[in-house]
């Protein structure tokens, strides 16, 4: 009892990250506005663990769910739905999102390393480097974004084991194992959109 009364807001940010993850799969707007509470949630959590990237990767959460709700509800307009549709990255933008990312974990690691106590400095700029891009690459509907989650859940399920965050490693666990589920369910979506495509241009 005294364990939960002590964990309790990591349960709380558990739970509602679960269903956040099952919003994602299934492509529901609801999943940002959860988004907020579970960013809100965590901000606590991950400074008393002194995972001060992943704290700060929080805020930028925050942003990114009005950010990503705003593009699902209005970013399809260009094809003539309201809706932002599925999509594939391109090369020239897989190319510039991976510079982006290699700069941000060289700062973010620097930062970890000389001004912080972090004890995982390292594993710690790289997963919060790859959330930060992969968040932004779900705001608009990017299929690929799932592989990234693949590695960066895995890697912190790893580091949260590391440092005592049970539930939050459970949490973890099951969002490395349905990155993958996600993946395939946003492809049968994406298979009827270029089914629908093809169909118009014929």
């Amino acid at each position: 009892m005294t364990w939960i009364i002590d964990h309790y807001l990591e349960l709380i940010g558990t739970v509602s990250g679960l269903i956040y993850l099952y919003l994602e799969i299934k492509q529901k707007i609801w999943l940002w506005p959860l988004g907020l509470i579970t960013s809100s949630v965590y901000t606590i959590v991950f400074l008393q663990a002194k995972f001060y990237a992943d704290m700060s990767l929080q805020f930028y959460y925050i942003g990114i769910s009005i950010y990503g709700w705003y593009w699902w509800l209005h970013g399809g307009e260009s094809e003539g739905n309201k809706e932002l549709p599925v999509s594939r990255i391109n090369a020239k933008l897989a190319i510039i999102l991976s510079g982006i990312t290699l700069l941000l974990f060289y700062l973010i690691a620097l930062v970890l390393r000389d001004y912080t106590d972090s004890p995982v400095p390292y594993g710690d700029a790289f997963t919060t480097a790859l959330s930060i891009t992969a968040t932004w690459m779900l705001a608009r509907k990017i299929i690929e974004h799932w592989w990234i989650w693949v590695v960066v859940n895995s890697v912190s399920l790893g580091l949260y084991i590391y440092k005592g965050l049970y539930p939050t490693s459970v949490l973890f666990f099951f969002y490395a194992t349905m990155s993958v589920v996600g993946y395939y369910q946003w492809k049968k979506t994406l298979k009827v959109i270029d089914e629908q495509r093809n169909y118009k241009t014929a």
